[in-house]
């Protein structure tokens, strides 16, 4: 006899209503189950490469394992950079805002502000901007407002203190050119900030301007042309993409150096200075984790540093024929040989 033969007409219809009915009224639940098994995105914006990068950005894939969020896992994250070409942040920001990605990571001012332009309602985490507040990027540390939060690399007395280094090891030392980008907000405070430390040492400075690359050589003719004893680089994409090419060119120009990344004493420049990047991105995927977990940016306070390394290179010291003090030496963090 055929399946279902020997049941009523009205009983095989209405359990096959109530079949459709069960199934129509799981169809949302299970919707809603797939939507909530979505894998979140993070979107990097860099104003920087990624062989630059690498390092940082490692630092924080890392602290996001150890917060359980592993990438091609549970979380996707979406790379883009801009190799030191700061036009292009606008158009990398667009893009990030149009896949929709639940957050998004920069690193310095000028990518913060990209995104920040791009929109206003996916959160933004900052890893190592100049003062957020200063730039306009955020209301206050304490409460930032909006939907930017993060890190600020910002702190007390950082101009004077790569101004004392400098004197440490060139004892003598009077003038110093000091090359920054004016077309970085974060740049131009920092210009403004060294004024008064300087004054306070004793040491004259010499504004050379670098917008691109093709500055490079001019800058370091001049500061040589206005008998400068040192070089302080201020903190830029552009800069930081070409960090060899400014420490052969310092090291040319027989001219102390002092930067703020540790990488540029790697690259052969004299000494860096100032907050760990590392250390601060670590810092930014806490952030990350708190978002996705339901935080609102808004209410996320701005922290500041709390790590600082200080780094040599001896063998350009000796190159230039500089002598680093044994103090000096032994508050070193890092040491090339």
């Amino acid at each position: 006899m055929p399946e279902g033969a020997g049941v009523p007409l009205k009983i095989r219809c209405i359990s096959t209503f109530i079949a459709i009915a069960v199934a129509v009224l799981a169809w949302p639940l299970a919707a809603a189950a797939q939507e909530s098994a979505k894998v979140p995105r993070i979107g990097f914006l860099s104003g920087l490469s990624p062989a630059v990068s690498a390092v940082w950005h490692e630092a924080f894939r890392q602290s996001l394992r150890d917060l359980g969020w592993v990438e091609q896992k549970n979380v996707g994250i979406e790379y883009r950079y801009a190799d030191g070409r700061s036009d292009r942040l606008a158009e990398l920001a667009a893009d990030l805002v149009r896949l929709k990605v639940d957050v998004i990571v920069t690193a310095v001012t000028l990518d913060a502000q990209a995104a920040k332009n791009a929109t206003r309602s996916i959160p933004i985490v900052m890893a190592s901007p100049g003062d957020p507040v200063a730039t306009g990027l955020v209301g206050s540390l304490a409460r930032p407002g909006g939907n930017v939060t993060g890190l600020s690399q910002v702190a007390p007395d950082l101009a004077g203190k790569r101004l004392e280094l400098l004197k440490e090891i060139v004892p003598r030392l009077s003038r110093v050119a000091v090359l920054w980008n004016p077309g970085g907000p974060a740049s131009a405070l920092s210009w403004n900030e060294i004024q008064a430390p300087a004054r306070q040492l004793g040491v004259r400075l010499h504004s050379v301007e670098v917008r691109s690359p093709g500055d490079f050589d001019k800058a370091f003719e001049d500061a040589a042309k206005t008998r400068a004893g040192a070089v302080v680089i201020i903190g830029h994409a552009v800069f930081v993409t070409n960090l060899k090419r400014i420490a052969d060119l310092a090291a040319k120009s027989r001219l102390a150096s002092i930067f703020h990344l540790r990488e540029f004493v790697d690259a052969g420049g004299l000494m860096a200075y100032g907050p760990d990047r590392s250390d601060m991105f670590r810092r930014a995927a806490i952030y990350v984790d708190k978002i996705l977990k339901g935080a609102k940016p808004g209410d996320l306070p701005i922290e500041q540093p709390t790590k600082f390394e200080l780094a040599l290179n001896l063998k350009t010291a000796r190159a230039l024929g500089l002598t680093v003090p044994q103090a000096l030496l032994l508050r070193a963090d890092h040491v090339v040989q």
